[in-house]
């Protein structure tokens, strides 16, 4: 089979084409032919900085694909299953830029049928990103479905992005009132498209009262891609009792806030990393994303807010630094042309 390999950390150039047998699943593990392979930050920084312990490391965390074998004590996955997959490539050489991929059963999850591999191999990182930053609020809810947000205003900082997208599109489907900011007006033309109630650019000096027009009472769930730049933002609009979810480092390492009138909304600041939330936590969001994905909540592509850039699987390095770049929407890599 065809895989991106490489075997020492560094830039892009690192990532080289090479033929290798597939593994064969153990227990408790299942082997998918993969289809499609999702490319997101993580997976770039983790190539650029993390060193290889195994020889070599297959990159990309995400993607979608069928089963070909299934290892001993796996009952829920058969042969022939169409799935979507995430973290691959955690603490594993065994990422999803290959043609056969193995990973432990608790990181397949069935597709349903009407899904199409893009929009599965789109899922992962960003969409249980998002669910996590959804469900932190002190008085909930854990779990997302229709309803379950009924009453809640989330703002989504940072609109345009993978997350954001999928903020959107879940925060939609469990009935909440969504405010998206960008940067631009293309990238509001793609917020809008994700389904957010209302979009604002920034930099803008009235954004936060514009923000509490909206949210008279204040924002209850806070999405946040970028806490150096909004910490004191963000105080200023969420609602007593808020959350502040935040899951990147974007424009700085550390962040200040005022601090009594954070404590004096009992604002909880809620950092949010998939490597570590704890296999609970996954399985839900995995079930609830599934969820959303049967009652068509979460579609891709242009029409709907988040369009995606192609390249073959040995273009891979291409693919990285796509995304390095910051080009907008998502990356994602064919890896069988056959598999639709």
């Amino acid at each position: 089979m065809r895989a991106i390999t490489f075997s020492r950390p560094g830039p892009s150039s690192v990532l080289e084409l090479t033929t290798r047998e597939p593994a064969t699943p153990g227990p408790d593990e299942v082997r998918i032919r993969v289809a499609v392979s999702g490319v997101n930050p993580t997976d770039w920084k983790a190539r650029a900085s993390k060193p290889v312990d195994s020889g070599e490391m297959v990159p990309n965390q995400d993607g979608a694909g069928v089963v070909d074998a299934v290892g001993s004590n796996v009952e829920h996955l058969s042969v022939g299953d169409r799935v979507w997959l995430f973290l691959a490539a955690h603490e594993r050489p065994t990422g999803t830029a290959q043609e056969f991929t193995v990973l432990p059963a608790s990181r397949v999850v069935r597709l349903p049928d009407c899904i199409a591999f893009d929009v599965a191999a789109s899922l992962g990182v960003p969409a249980m990103t998002a669910h996590r930053a959804l469900t932190v609020h002190e008085f909930g809810p854990t779990r997302l479905a229709p309803g379950s947000l009924d009453g809640r205003v989330v703002l989504v900082q940072g609109g345009a992005g993978a997350v954001g997208h999928a903020a959107i599109q879940l925060a939609i489907w469990a009935g909440a009132t969504v405010i998206a900011t960008v940067s631009s007006d293309e990238k509001a033309a793609l917020a809008s498209a994700a389904g957010a109630h209302h979009v604002l650019q920034y930099p803008d000096g009235a954004l936060a009262a514009k923000v509490l027009s909206i949210a008279t009472g204040g924002v209850d769930h806070i999405v946040e891609v970028s806490l150096a730049q909004n910490a004191a933002f963000d105080v200023d609009v969420v609602a007593n009792h808020g959350s502040i979810a935040y899951y990147a480092n974007n424009n700085g390492e550390e962040f200040t806030a005022p601090i009594v009138a954070s404590f004096a909304k009992n604002v909880r600041w809620q950092g949010l990393l998939l490597y570590t939330v704890g296999p609970d936590a996954l399985a839900v969001a995995a079930e609830d994303i599934t969820a959303a994905l049967e009652a068509g909540a979460l579609p891709v592509g242009d029409e709907a807010g988040l369009p995606l850039s192609w390249f073959p699987l040995e273009d891979t390095a291409a693919a990285h630094d796509a995304v390095e770049a910051g080009v907008t929407g998502k990356v994602l890599i064919r890896v069988a042309e056959d598999l639709r």
